[in-house]
């Protein structure tokens, strides 16, 4: 019996020493990764803040058949939130509890356990760069005793199980917001009548390559020497391609805005004033970057050559811009008309 009592008082100071250990273990954690994704920080922001976006992006439900998620009724900005139901990954719920927009957002997440509910608090900061968005992901709070306790037991720390799921949701964020600004739509409208009317522009003669780089001073010029002369613009922003040549890569265009009628600049002005007379034209609508103009004016010739029509002599073709970048900071949802003068 003497044996007995000694062999429990000996686990008696194990279990309350082991206690010790795990009480006044350090139960602070924080964890974080950041990438660079190559796309606008509000595009970035946007696809973070709004929990319906996260099933495209976020790593755990890779690893889980079974996941049900179940949306608050505010599912971006403060005060959004979803839960979450998984027998591989568990039960959990996160909420956003502050925003900063395009900068900053603070979520607080809860998983549940065996040992009871366990939250962190979660933060995002969005930081421009040149190359795009300096995106950090992380996570920090303190572990109950429970916790510790469990982690004691387990070959990982919290740090070294979370961190590669940091990892692995922000390339996934940086794949899915790239394609989503590749996506582009060309769609010939076919023939139509463009009314055509006054306008003032500005021109230059530069290299092909620097076409799209010059254009938006030459329109914001134009712009603001309305602006403050108040002359009224009517539509969006538009580009006349006064001459291109492919075999010497150079090309002579001018940028600017329609007006209700005849405006003249002073002789030393370099904002003009123009007129486009009401034409027959071929219209394509290009819904995307501008990177996909040139298959979107190579669709709009092939179909002047397969409906065997011809270009108008003398005639210079344009594009307006009734969705551009002061509009919506993703590409794809960029929208260009092209008008192509025919007989």
């Amino acid at each position: 019996m003497k044996i007995l009592k000694y062999l429990l008082f000996l686990f008696l100071i194990i279990f309350i020493a082991g206690s010790i250990y795990i009480a006044t273990k350090e139960g602070d954690y924080q964890v974080e990764h950041s990438e660079t994704i190559f796309a606008p920080k509000e595009l970035v922001y946007n696809q973070v803040n709004d929990y319906t976006n996260w099933e495209n992006w976020e790593p755990w439900s890779e690893e889980s058949e079974d996941m049900i998620r179940t949306y608050n009724e505010k599912t971006s900005g403060e005060g959004a939130g979803y839960s979450w139901k998984s027998d591989d990954m568990g039960n959990g719920r996160i909420s956003t509890t502050s925003t900063k927009p395009f900068s900053a957002i603070s979520q607080k997440i809860t998983f549940e356990t065996q040992y009871g509910d366990s939250s962190s608090d979660v933060y995002w900061d969005f930081e421009e760069v040149e190359n795009g968005t300096k995106v950090t992901w992380g996570m920090k709070g303190d572990q109950s005793f429970m916790e510790k306790l469990a982690f004691s037991f387990q070959d990982e720390s919290l740090e070294d199980m979370m961190k590669p799921m940091f990892e692995k949701g922000l390339k996934n964020l940086n794949k899915v917001t790239v394609n989503k600004m590749k996506v582009y739509s060309i769609n010939v409208d076919g023939i139509t009548q463009h009314g055509g009317g006054f306008y003032m522009y500005t021109t230059t003669a530069t290299r092909i390559g620097q076409v799209s780089e010059k254009m938006s001073p030459m329109i914001s010029e134009v712009q603001n020497y309305m602006d403050n002369n108040n002359i009224e613009r009517i539509g969006q922003a538009f580009v006349l391609y006064d001459e291109w040549n492919e075999s010497n890569g150079t090309a002579i265009f001018s940028a600017g805005f329609f007006t209700p009628s005849q405006v003249i600049t002073p002789m030393d002005s370099n904002v003009l004033n123009g007129f486009l007379p009401n034409q027959k034209v071929v219209k394509l609508t290009l819904k995307g970057s501008y990177e996909n103009l040139k298959e979107a004016w190579e669709t709009a010739y092939n179909y002047i050559s397969e409906n065997n029509l011809e270009v108008a002599d003398n005639s210079k073709a344009f594009e307006t811009y009734i969705v551009n970048a002061q509009d919506s900071v993703n590409p794809a949802d960029w929208i260009t008309h092209i008008y192509i003068p025919v007989k």
